[in-house]
């Protein structure tokens, strides 16, 4: 063993790092979110489920080694070679979980009222990269492991337990809360460095802080209902099914608009339906109801009239989304937008569309799709 350890003392990978510490953290920060660009694709996948759990029981193990490395606990043992490494090690991990939270958020075609909510997963990826002057920072390490780990368990609780509401975020937050104290307790008794830097009344408001601000977000529907994601979303001319297959008829927009291929302008006549077509992921045998929420905009009250709610039921499993339509007959002129939501009024997303009523118009770049 011994001789393994002196080898890889005076390894190329050891001396590279040490010649280029002031890079190394941006190093591990982009290939945590390259890795997990490249092998995630669905939060109800085995292999995501296994990658998630084992980022997060890594970082919990580095975040502890590390900060009883100043108290000498690993002096004499093997741990002790590799205490430069713990540091980069939280860095990958913090980077690696945040970069998967960002990438299962933006699979949703719309953003709506959560994109603050994802701002903040942003900005905590794209802070990771400077994190490594301030990660001794004991203050900073516990804040950003428990947002970090409430975000992980909302993930991942409505996974396991197959449902998702209210009462199962409320849980997910209690047993990211607790597993957060228990680890920050430990290290706080076992540390006396620890002792000597950290006021626990500090750090405690913090985190509670921290989960304040999560459900105060949860409860103002400022945060997107995880592990759902509205796949795709569209005002569509027509909408049939066919067996297993939905047929959707609906205007392509310029060739330039690249990040979406249905129009916005909406060109009708009195007396046509208006159909909204939408795909939801759900993970697998997950449940809910979900609502169309239709809603015209009054220019002389210059606000938003609700139309109406049009409710379905969808079953989690299909890789690219349940899918599903409602629609309106004898609708109204203008500015319309349709809030996919669940029973808990979570938002999953916003279909914004005009509707144009021109007889000497006709519908732009009309074409069928099967879905």
């Amino acid at each position: 063993m011994n001789k393994v350890l002196e080898t890889y003392r005076k390894s190329r990978f050891r001396q590279f790092l040490r010649k280029h510490q002031k890079y190394a953290p941006l190093l591990f920060f982009i290939g945590g979110f390259i890795f997990d660009s490249l092998t995630l694709r669905r939060i109800d996948r085995l292999y995501d489920l296994v990658v998630l759990c084992l980022h997060m029981t890594s970082l919990t193990v580095v975040l502890y080694l590390y900060n009883l490395a100043d108290d000498g606990k690993w002096r004499n043992t093997f741990l002790e070679r590799f205490q430069l490494y713990f540091p980069l090690a939280i860095q990958f991990f913090f980077g690696a979980l945040s970069s998967a939270f960002v990438i299962y958020f933006s699979r949703s075609v719309s953003l709506s009222k959560t994109i603050f909510f994802f701002v903040i997963l942003v900005g905590l990826l794209i802070a990771n990269e400077f994190l490594k002057k301030r990660i001794s920072n004991k203050y900073l390490q516990f804040s950003v492991y428990f947002f970090v780990s409430f975000t992980f368990f909302t993930f991942i609780i409505p996974v396991f337990v197959k449902m998702m509401n209210t009462g199962v975020f409320i849980f997910s937050g209690l047993v990211s809360l607790i597993l957060t104290l228990l680890l920050l307790m430990t290290i706080y008794y076992r540390s006396p460095s620890t002792r000597a830097e950290v006021k626990l009344k500090k750090i405690l408001s913090f985190i509670f802080g921290i989960y304040l601000m999560i459900n105060t977000f949860y409860f103002f529907n400022l945060i997107p209902p995880v592990p759902l994601s509205l796949e795709e979303g569209m005002a569509a001319h027509h909408v049939e099914k066919n067996d297993q297959e939905y047929i959707v008829t609906y205007e392509t927009d310029d060739w330039y608009v690249f990040w979406r291929d249905h129009r916005l302008k909406f060109i009708s006549s009195p007396g046509e339906k208006v159909y909204i077509f939408t795909s939801i992921f759900a993970p697998t045998q997950i449940k809910k109801k979900v609502f169309h929420r239709w809603k015209w905009f009054d220019e002389k009250t210059d606000d938003w009239e609700l139309i109406e709610d049009i409710g379905y039921k969808i079953t989690g499993g299909r890789g690219d989304g349940y899918r599903g339509y409602t629609f309106k007959k004898n609708v109204k002129e203008g500015t319309w937008k349709v809030e996919v939501i669940t029973e808990e009024e979570l938002i999953l997303g916003v279909i914004d569309f005009e509707i144009i009523f021109d007889e000497s118009k006709q519908p732009k770049g009309l074409i069928q799709k099967i879905f």
